[in-house]
């Protein structure tokens, strides 16, 4: 009864709280009656069309969570495996999919192989939203303004914002490209896209935008084609043929993506995440995917 009633929090209705935890509505509903009636409260104000939580609802939501976790890792805490074993649900920004992910994870697994990472891709912000409601253990983000309460953050990598241009480019000015030439601009749902966006708009840098695109692989494509020129971070880790693109920098004062690991700071995962910071770290010193270096025992 406590996993239907998370599972009512995390996906807003019964109707789809039921498919998640393979039961019909009207058992959602039953149990969500049996609760009310065993702990003598209003878990639902049901006056709307939508049952939503009362903020009683929301306080035990917040507990039975905890307590669903704990009788998660009953077993594990008595066995000792302190979660390096089991799945370990990890998102990732599509920036680090191609480098940095595939080496720190081959290294990961290499090292605990009882440890499953099961990865989904998506944008900081979404990521974000995933890791609070608990439906994955931790995600490689851009730091965001503001690290919720009851969460940590694992700094692993500060990357520059380059411009990037066609190699045949004549100019090299950073300021003259941006004001004559197109502009690829990068999602301005992402925090990167947002940092981008305040640094144009503090140097009072008019664009002449094109296209708005997500995938760093995407936009780096356009540009060789000579689409236009992009804002974009160079990579803590490459892959091992980079497009051949001029990557230009933007100055003493150049923005910045902080990228790093976010999880919940009651998180059973722990120690995981951890080994996950740890070889994350280590990938990006060393710098480059390439087989030699996908071949490593381990990259820290």
């Amino acid at each position: 009864m406590l996993r239907t009633l998370i599972a009512v929090d995390d996906h807003g209705t019964f109707s789809a709280a039921a498919d998640a935890v393979f039961v019909t509505h009207a058992a959602v509903s039953q149990q969500m009656k049996a609760l009310e009636a065993e702990w003598g409260v209003t878990l639902f104000d049901r006056s709307r069309r939508t049952p939503q939580l009362t903020p009683v609802g929301r306080a035990m939501v917040a507990k039975a969570r905890k307590v669903v976790a704990e009788y998660d890792a009953l077993v594990p805490s008595v066995l000792g495996d302190d979660g390096l074993s089991g799945e370990l649900l990890l998102g990732a920004v599509p920036t680090t999919l191609t480098g940095l992910v595939p080496l720190t994870v081959s290294a990961l697994r290499k090292a605990w192989p009882d440890l499953r990472v099961r990865l989904q891709g998506g944008l900081t912000n979404a990521l974000l939203r995933e890791v609070e409601r608990g439906l994955i253990d931790a995600a490689i983000v851009s730091r965001p303004g503001h690290v919720p309460e009851g969460h940590v953050w694992h700094e692993v990598a500060v990357e520059d914002l380059v411009l990037l241009a066609a190699v045949d480019t004549e100019s090299d000015d950073v300021l003259e490209l941006l004001r004559s030439q197109p502009f690829i601009r990068f999602s301005r749902d992402a925090v990167v896209g947002a940092t981008i966006e305040a640094w144009l708009q503090d140097r009072k840098i008019t664009v002449t935008e094109v296209m708005e695109l997500e995938g760093l692989e995407a936009i780096s494509s356009m540009v060789l084609c000579n689409m236009g020129v992009a804002i974009a971070p160079r990579r803590s880790v490459h892959t091992m043929r980079p497009l051949p693109l001029k990557r230009l920098s933007l100055g003493p004062d150049a923005p910045k993506r902080h990228l790093g690991v976010i999880a919940r700071a009651d998180s059973l995962k722990t120690r995981a995440i951890d080994e996950l910071v740890l070889r994350l770290r280590g990938a990006v010193a060393v710098g480059e995917l390439t087989p030699e270096t996908a071949r490593l025992r381990d990259v820290v």
